[in-house]
């Protein structure tokens, strides 16, 4: 019954965030807190865009109400690891407000979010170990550079496809599930202590979500804005950087458990690329085709995949729905790997995979029958008017109408 608390501190996270999300929604509505209409926005109606403080907020009363649970005072044994994180957490919303407030230029957000990720890694929350072969232990230095790089290479991936109403909440509730799924798992199997970091983390972001997407679903009422992206962003990486420290690599070198333990050890690693597939694909793409332009890799378009999903005729609604199913398939098969024979699992993930390309290119298929059918009726009309304005066919109807004539006159 541990994961009890868990469920408590996610629910304290959900209900907390909800509620300050609707009172900034009133009043952001009330005395017009919301920027004007961009270009490249997929909404028709200014909107609030604070969003990310509720969740803030949400997600710091969450962390002290756990840490005044018994059970949960394992995971402050190293309050500096939890300090950095929601240290990390403020400058990323704080820099993430003025984005959505004065528009701040790319370098300026660069710079913010590589002192909040230095920070996360400098208070311990880095990549230091990594199950290939057996512990490996890389030096300080380029520990704290790799994670660096992957906190911020997240978060802009997060950042990226906040396009849609619901997308971000939507997907960091599937993957950040998947994750907790993990962690417990991990947990279960003694590999590590039941409570963690990694998986109050997970826990905490999950309720956030939770509390945040009744006001962003479809037509969304308020935004998370560049504040919540990036904080959505940061603890993503950041549970999944404390995941991967959670079981002893040396483990995979022990001949008799190497089969029981040998795909949870990749997973650490499968695992964040999985859930982030379709976020860290979006990123990449926009990276080559803006670079590819002689343009900044910040600067923004509407290029992204969700902009590609409704140009292909998806509604905005359906655009969201597939982005989920993607995350899902993809993040659920690969946690299968730990529940089922591997061949059973990538069975499982290939169906999945093959029924979201369908789904994601049948508005082509559609599209192409409209055109055909459309071309044949013009080509039908074309040959009609063509044959009714041809002049012998008129010199024939006038010969006729003559010869009937010439047959009714009385002789």
């Amino acid at each position: 019954m541990r994961i009890v608390f868990y469920v408590l501190v996610s629910g304290i996270s959900a209900v907390v965030t909800f509620g300050l999300a609707v009172l900034i929604w009133k009043l952001s509505t009330k005395y017009r807190l919301y920027p004007k209409i961009r270009e490249r926005d997929v909404h028709t109606r200014p909107t609030p865009r604070l969003g990310g403080v509720a969740m803030f907020i949400g997600i710091v009363i969450a962390f002290a109400a756990a840490s005044q649970v018994p059970q949960l005072s394992l995971v402050f044994a190293e309050p500096g690891k939890v300090f950095g994180l929601l240290g990390a957490a403020l400058i990323i919303v704080l820099i993430g407000v003025a984005d959505d407030i004065w528009d701040l230029d790319w370098l300026t957000k660069l710079a913010g979010q590589i002192i909040a990720a230095g920070i996360l890694a400098w208070q311990g929350v880095q990549i230091s170990t990594l199950p290939i072969g057996g512990q490996t232990i890389v030096s300080p230095y380029i520990s704290l550079t790799i994670t660096v790089l992957a906190v911020v290479l997240v978060m802009n991936a997060i950042n990226f496809i906040d396009g849609l109403d619901g997308l971000v909440a939507g997907v960091a509730l599937i993957a950040n599930s998947v994750f907790f799924i993990y962690s417990y798992l991990l947990q279960a199997n003694a590999q590590t202590e039941y409570f963690n970091l990694a998986s109050l983390t997970s826990a905490v972001l999950i309720g956030a979500c939770v509390g945040f997407l009744p006001l962003n679903f479809h037509p969304a009422k308020l935004f998370m804005g560049d504040a919540g992206a990036l904080l959505v962003g940061l603890l993503m990486a950041s549970s999944a950087i404390l995941v991967t420290g959670q079981i002893d690599p040396g483990i995979v070198a022990q001949p008799d458990v190497f089969t029981a333990y040998f795909l949870p050890a990749f997973i650490p690693i499968l695992l964040p690329f999985a859930v982030l597939v379709i976020p860290l694909l979006d990123f990449g793409l926009a990276v080559i085709r803006r670079l590819r332009a002689g343009k900044s890799p910040f600067t923004a378009d509407r290029k992204h995949l969700h902009h590609r999903l409704l140009d292909m005729g998806h509604s905005h609604l359906h655009a969201v729905l597939i982005f989920y199913g993607w995350t899902l398939v993809v993040s659920v098969g690969c946690l299968g790997y730990m529940f089922m024979p591997w061949y059973w699992a990538t069975l499982l993930i290939a169906v999945g995979l093959i029924i979201c390309t369908v789904v994601t290119l049948s508005p082509l298929s559609k599209r192409k029958a409209l055109e055909s059918a459309a071309q044949s009726t013009e080509a039908r009309a074309e040959s009609e008017a063509v044959a009714r304005f041809d002049g012998l066919d008129a010199a024939s109807e006038d010969l006729d109408e003559e010869h009937i004539e010439t047959k009714e006159q009385p002789a």
